[in-house]
């Protein structure tokens, strides 16, 4: 979040001074207007836009109260069309009720007196989430429906560059690579690519190069006559043939064998191939689409990639960063994928809870998006209520989000709290220990105590996509 950026709150609360006290405690970065009950109306026409509201329901006396109190202020907020994220402020800590008001759609829900530094990350991950929802609100209104970009969803900067730069290579009929990590979503935007091509009312043929035998994937790329092998009972007609008039997609081509690379090189070239045990040339009209998760050219310099097939295969290159480096979009993605497969089980489950999105946005997600997905199925599938909980996660992605089964001390509970406050805010900052200090309202001096004496890894924070003016530094152990 940039320093200039301002996340305006709306406090519905009765007691104004109250409310004063948490906007003055909040501090910079935030614009906290207070009013009481009678004012929600009122959202609808103000000058800035809400972010966030926090309600109050300190005096309510009992449970009962607070759920009908929550109710009536949702039917006010549905009146006005607005849907800005709902953080309670409670009398008691009660996590029965906590968990009742978030199935109920509160954001979250805190204890008074409110922990501002808690208040401060919610407010300001209630406010990310808001944002990115809202953005692929209008990504999807604004693109009519042969442009989408399939299930593909990117609402951070450098996924919108590589949209707009893959919308606008897809009518020209050139070869493109895709690079990225797997699990990114390369074969996805291969197959938008193709949607959004003058061959689009052709086939789109995936093949995937990865561990296949040379004698096996030439096989499967170029066919057979019929008695070309022992077992060749049929004639068989390879992707490149089926693929005519279409588009090819090589997924994982870094690993095709050097022999069928040169193959590969004429079919470009001559668009021309014959299938095994023919003389006979076929010609073909394709386009080719290739994948890779392997930097070709370092291949090259190793002589595992031919140099000229590489050039002409890298005409337009499109890349995917991993999940950790957008973390803004894993609430997103994750909401997307609850929702489609709600529908496709018929799951009650349609939303996830503050504590689980947390933890997906903690988890470093080394299969990327293909994890998120496999992840929130399984959850979806295991869930009993409309909301999606910790627990309906894997057991790896629960660590440190639940009370240990042992007891630990009073200190050690604190240092564990300090250690994730600092990680979360770190990776909001970017790394950028000025900015985190800021945050937490702290001296950098005493950040950088923290960090080392918390033993914090720089690995633990993904970098920005942006420079800032200094990254977080391995601790010393």
């Amino acid at each position: 979040m940039s320093e200039e950026e301002i996340i305006h709150v709306w406090f519905d609360t009765p007691d104004a001074g109250f409310g004063q006290v948490v906007g003055r405690a909040l501090g910079p970065g935030f614009e906290v207007d207070v009013h009481d009950g009678a004012a929600v109306e009122n959202l609808r026409g103000r000058p800035k836009p809400c972010d966030g509201v926090l309600l109050d329901l300190r005096a309510a006396s009992n449970g009962s109260d607070a759920e009908s109190a929550l109710t009536h202020f949702f039917d006010q907020l549905r009146q006005t069309s607005l849907h800005p994220p709902v953080i309670v402020v409670l009398g008691d800590d009660d996590p029965m009720l906590v968990c009742t008001l978030i199935e109920k759609g509160a954001y979250d829900a805190v204890s008074n007196p409110p922990n501002i530094l808690e208040l401060r990350l919610l407010l300001r991950r209630a406010h990310r989430l808001h944002r990115v929802e809202a953005q692929l609100r209008q990504l999807r209104s604004e693109l009519p429906p042969a442009g989408r970009l399939d299930e593909l969803i990117g609402v951070t900067e450098n996924m919108q560059r590589t949209f707009a730069l893959a919308r606008k290579v897809a009518p020209c009929d050139v070869t493109v690579l895709l690079t990225g990590e797997t699990g990114t979503g390369k074969s996805l935007l291969a197959r938008a690519i193709h949607r959004l091509s003058a061959r689009s009312a052709a086939q789109f043929v995936p093949f995937s190069c990865a561990n296949l035998p040379e004698n096996l994937a030439e096989d499967e790329l170029f066919g057979h006559e019929r008695g070309a092998f022992t077992g060749a009972v049929a004639l068989r007609r390879g992707r490149f043939e089926v693929a005519d008039e279409g588009t090819l997609f090589l997924d994982e081509v870094g690993d095709l064998p050097l022999g069928l690379q040169a193959k590969l090189l004429r079919v470009l070239q001559e668009r021309t191939f014959e299938r095994l045990g023919s003389n006979s040339s076929l010609t073909v009209d394709i386009r080719l689409i290739c994948a890779t998760h392997r930097s070709l050219d370092e291949m090259v310099k190793r002589g595992e990639f031919r140099e000229d097939l590489y050039y002409r295969l890298n005409v337009i290159q499109l890349h995917l960063p991993p999940l950790r480096e957008r973390r803004a979009e894993i609430a997103v993605l994750a909401q997307h994928f609850v929702e489609r497969f709600s529908r496709e089980f018929g799951s009650k489950a349609k939303s996830l809870s503050p504590v689980a999105i947390r933890a997906l946005e903690d988890y470093s997600w080394p299969g990327n998006v293909r994890e998120l997905e496999n992840v929130v199925q399984r959850a979806v599938v295991l869930a009993d209520g409309p909301a999606i909980e910790i627990w309906d996660l894997p057991p790896n992605m629960q660590t440190g989000m639940e009370p240990p089964a042992e007891m630990h001390s009073y200190e050690d509970e604190i240092r564990e709290f300090k250690r994730r406050l600092i990680v979360r805010t770190l990776r909001e900052c970017g790394g950028n220990k000025a900015e985190t200090a800021r945050v937490l309202s702290v001296a950098r001096g005493y950040l950088h105590r923290l960090i080392n004496d918390l033993k914090i890894q720089s690995e633990e924070i993904a970098p920005s996509d942006s420079e800032t003016d200094e990254k977080l530094s391995p601790a010393v152990m």
